[in-house]
């Protein structure tokens, strides 16, 4: 494994935790899921009967005052900064393609809802002004799909597709 890779890991797997936390803090119970086979450096995953599909990160459920059990997938991003879309003059953040198809999928097969969670340092990305928003950001898979802004294959393995910051809830300033 490569120090970046192991580097960005660390970093991932910190961002995990402090939206995991955010979420106890809130009441709900946290199973996170992690891949079977350590050092296959594949992420966590759903074996169903005739495929495998790369799985959110954690499954979260709690029950409400009617005692209703409210269950929910959520993929916990960290990343340093939102990026500026020049063609559109707005803030974005994405996902990899590839893991966006596959949690279409988790989304579509299982009777939980996926939720993408942004936590975002408000640092300055390469090529964007400053200023950069901070904090925790989210919103159902459901909502997303009808609202990307674009997707572009110049970056990660199979390309990227991308949320602009006015299609994600800000649900906390920033997650310590």
């Amino acid at each position: 494994m490569s120090s970046v890779f192991s580097e960005r890991l660390q970093e991932g797997k910190i961002g995990e935790s402090r939206i995991a936390k955010w979420f106890i803090e809130r009441g709900f119970t946290v199973l996170p899921v992690y891949e079977i086979e350590i050092g296959r450096g594949k992420g966590p995953q759903l074996f169903m009967p005739n495929k495998e599909l790369i799985a959110p990160d954690m499954f979260i459920f709690r029950r409400n005052d009617g005692r209703q059990l409210n269950c929910y997938w959520i993929e916990a991003k960290h990343k340093s900064a939102f990026s500026w879309h020049r063609k559109t003059n707005r803030w974005v953040t994405g996902i990899d393609l590839k893991h966006y198809e596959h949690y279409c999928e988790v989304d579509a097969q299982t009777p939980w809802p996926v939720f993408l969670m942004f936590l975002h340092k408000g640092e300055q990305a390469k090529d964007s002004p400053p200023n950069s928003p901070k904090g925790l950001f989210g919103n159902s898979l459901q909502y997303l799909k009808k609202h990307e802004n674009h997707r572009s294959p110049n970056w990660g393995k199979t390309g990227m597709v991308y949320w602009a910051i006015e299609h994600l809830n800000k649900v906390e300033d920033y997650v310590v």
